[in-house]
């Protein structure tokens, strides 16, 4: 399983990066915006527009957790 390390919209808003410059400047879809205020993940796209905007790397931003289900399913 992937998930987010930090948070993500709190810490673009931190950068000056708030729902209304993300959604004028035309940065993310405004779908996309309210997806990472609910901390669903994002595509490869936006993810690399993220790393650019808090200047870091995408192992900053997410991580792989390996679940039960997914150790039975794949070892």
């Amino acid at each position: 399983m992937i998930r987010y390390k930090i948070n993500v919209y709190e810490e673009l808003a931190k950068r000056g990066y708030n729902t209304y410059r993300l959604k004028k400047d035309g940065l993310v879809p405004s779908q996309t915006v309210t997806n990472l205020k609910n901390g669903k993940m994002v595509n490869m796209d936006t993810l690399g527009k993220i790393c650019v905007m808090l200047r870091c790397q995408p192992g900053d931003i997410i991580e792989s957790v390996i679940t039960d289900e997914e150790k039975i399913k794949f070892f």
